[in-house]
C-alpha cells in the first residue's frame, strides 16, 4: 500500500535509533509487541509512507531520559534501528531514515529533554566521534 503510515509509542529509544517497546530495567518485559515490528516495516517500506515512534521525553517524574546513549543489557530492540524512521517526543521529532549513526545522534539529542542534553552529547561523542 502506499502512503501506508504508522503511528506506535516506544518505551526507549537509543541514540541510533533502535526502539525498546517491551521491557523496563533491562530485561524486565511489561509489554509484547502486538505487531509494531511488522507496521514499523510496512511504514518505512511504504512509496510515501512513515512508520512514526511516539514517547514523552522522560518517566520517572522526569528522572530519566527515555532517549538514551545505549539501551541497557537486556532490554527488548522492538523495532530495529533500519526502520527507525520518525522519533517524536514533546520536543519535536527526529528524522532518522537514511542517516549515519552520528547524525541519528544529533537528531535524537534535539529532541530529548532539555537537562539530559548535555550527557547524551558527551555519550554521543564518546561514542561514535574517536
Amino acid at each position: 500500500m502506499d502512503n501506508y503510515v504508522t503511528i506506535n509509542n516506544g518505551i526507549a529509544v537509543d541514540l541510533i535509533g533502535q526502539v525498546n517497546s517491551e521491557s523496563v530495567f533491562g530485561g524486565r518485559m511489561i509489554n509484547g509487541n502486538g505487531g509494531q515490528v511488522e507496521l514499523a516495516i510496512a511504514g518505512a517500506n511504504s512509496r510515501g509512507g512513515r512508520s512514526i515512534i511516539l514517547l514523552p521525553s522522560t518517566a520517572l517524574g522526569g528522572s530519566v531520559s527515555r532517549i538514551v546513549p545505549q539501551l541497557d543489557q537486556g532490554a527488548m530492540v522492538t523495532v530495529l534501528r533500519h526502520y527507525a524512521d520518525l522519533i517524536v517526543t514533546e520536543y519535536g521529532v527526529a528524522s532518522l531514515m537514511g542517516k549515519s549513526h552520528r547524525e541519528r545522534a544529533e537528531e535524537l539529542i534535539s529532541i530529548a529533554h532539555p537537562d539530559f542534553r548535555a550527557e547524551l552529547r558527551q555519550e554521543a561523542q564518546r561514542l561514535w566521534w574517536p
